[in-house]
């Protein structure tokens, strides 16, 4: 069999006959100049439907390796023709925080003539919010990014594109944060709603504990849905038993089930520890028994994070205290 190189990988994409195979992703990952013009020259060749099979393939590769790397491609193909691939090579950026890309994300953000590229790009866009949150990002161009993603949430644009510039927007500190989720939260539309909850989620505040909590029992799943990630990311201790309870409910829906169980792996507490070994105990399948093993790892990593937290705020008490009475001794 011939040795297996980049050449002979493009060579099969070529062949819509055949499967893309698993081996062959590793390949795409991190390419030289090289590598990328190879890869650029044959792509026009390549059938759409085809295209697509290996985008995908790329984007769930990187959801399962954390090694892999495609923002070469991701960044190659912004301006290809065809929307669908415009979208897709967004997702293979989702782990990007070059700042370069704030523009091109913007530009297809405001102006692309197709909905998907532009959604994927407010999701990006989001991502950026959060790194000038956490002071990774230039405070201008962080301010840029919110302006634009308010500009859309307040215009008559597409509602999908409207829900998520509001869920992107979620990660911003401005004060424009409250009012706009609040008025996404009072529709009456369930998808206005759950938008207004990821949002919360994602903003890491106190102050939407209660609307949260308030919608973990909605009745319609999508909002519970979106009630239990948000629980999960403000690490709501009260929404714990609520919970626990929806999973009992024979008759939840299987992603909202899958969303309680990961809140309360982020949350953690000991009778989430039992309530999760008890679901691994009586798992029927590989993929369940795989989630539910993720999910423990999960809790036992934000325990772990938590005690470290506390040892850090006991080590700053007993500094403090030590400054004090050294003070008071040179006093």
């Amino acid at each position: 069999m011939a040795e297996l190189n980049f050449q002979s990988v493009l060579d099969h994409l070529l062949d819509s006959k055949k499967d893309i195979p698993q081996g062959h992703l590793q390949y795409y990952s991190d390419l030289d100049p090289k590598s990328l013009r190879l890869f650029l020259d044959v792509w026009s060749s390549v059938p759409q439907n085809r295209k697509l099979l290996l985008l995908d393939s790329l984007t769930a590769n990187l959801d399962q390796d954390s090694i892999v790397v495609y923002e070469d491609i991701g960044k190659s193909l912004l301006d290809d023709p065809d929307a669908e691939v415009r979208a897709r090579a967004l997702g293979l950026l989702a782990e990007s925080n070059d700042p370069r890309l704030v523009d091109k994300l913007l530009s297809i953000f405001l102006t692309d003539t197709d909905l998907a590229p532009r959604v994927k790009a407010a999701v990006l866009l989001g991502e950026f919010v959060l790194l000038g949150e956490l002071e990774e990002l230039d405070e201008d161009r962080q301010r840029e990014i919110e302006d634009a993603l308010i500009s859309v949430i307040r215009s008559d644009a597409n509602p999908t594109l409207r829900r998520a510039a509001v869920e992107a927007f979620g990660y911003s500190g401005r004060d424009e944060a409250i009012a706009i989720l609040e008025s996404a939260y009072e529709r009456e539309d369930p998808l206005w709603v759950a938008s207004a909850l990821r949002g919360m989620g994602r903003s890491h505040n106190v102050y939407w504990n209660d609307s949260v909590v308030s919608k973990l029992l909605d009745p319609d799943p999508r909002i519970r849905f979106a009630a239990a990630e948000a629980a999960g990311e403000l690490n709501i201790e009260e929404s714990s038993p609520i919970m626990l309870k929806m999973l009992e409910d024979e008759e939840e829906d299987d992603d909202v089930t899958l969303a309680a169980i990961w809140a309360l792996s982020q949350i953690g507490g000991e009778d989430a520890r039992i309530y999760l070994l008890s679901l691994l105990e009586t798992a029927e399948d590989d993929e369940a028994r795989d989630f539910l093993e993720g999910a423990l790892e999960n809790l036992d990593f934000n325990e772990e994070m938590n005690k470290f937290d506390l040892l850090s705020l006991d080590d700053d008490d007993d500094l403090s205290e030590f400054d004090e009475d050294e003070l008071k001794d040179e006093k």
